[in-house]
């Protein structure tokens, strides 16, 4: 059983749910929707599913998975979604404080949380930004322009990485660029 891939609409024989139709192909396993028993994941090596008749996989077959990643891509590319960004520990909890010039003003107390927050804000913004320059009809001499702007600003950022707990989430100017 486990070298034959079933496509979707085979029909099989579970020795404990009885008859079933495959209704989604996984990378390693079957959804069939049984009477009784509803939609069951069964992995595609399980030797004791009997196969009453077969239907053909699609060679084009785009499994779950495969749609599932496009998707995110998709998104990632063309959506201003943030992702959640650890704050380094050092700093949960803290606050920045701004003293103004003039010692008539009062100053500014921030919550470390609120000024990260706004930081991964203008990050993931110019990820998007960067993402939609690839993307668009400019020539590939503006396209390169714009993003020796966009690698400056990455540069000018780099001051913030002190806050963030991953270095991957950290931002790199031109020294960081390959």
């Amino acid at each position: 059983m486990a070298e034959r891939i079933l496509g979707v609409g085979s029909r099989v024989k579970h020795p404990q749910m009885g008859k079933g139709v495959i209704v989604q192909l996984r990378s390693d396993a079957y959804e069939i929707g049984f009477i009784e028993f509803g939609v069951k994941k069964i992995m595609r090596d399980y030797e004791g599913l009997e196969v009453i008749e077969a239907v053909e996989t699609p060679s084009d077959l785009a499994t779950y998975e495969k749609v599932e990643a496009s998707l995110i891509r998709v998104l990632n590319r063309f959506s201003d979604i943030q992702e959640t960004v650890p704050l380094g520990q050092k700093w949960t909890g803290g606050k920045m404080v701004l003293y103004p010039g003039d010692k008539s003003l009062k100053e500014k107390e921030v919550p470390i949380e609120t000024f990260f927050h706004k930081i991964v804000m203008i990050r993931d913004r110019v990820r998007v930004m960067e993402q939609r320059i690839n993307a668009s009809n400019l020539t590939d001499e503006e396209k390169v322009d714009l993003e020796q702007y966009i690698t400056r600003i990455y540069g000018s950022l780099t001051t913030f990485n002190v806050l963030f707990k991953n270095k991957e989430d950290q931002f790199t100017g031109e020294r960081g660029k390959e």
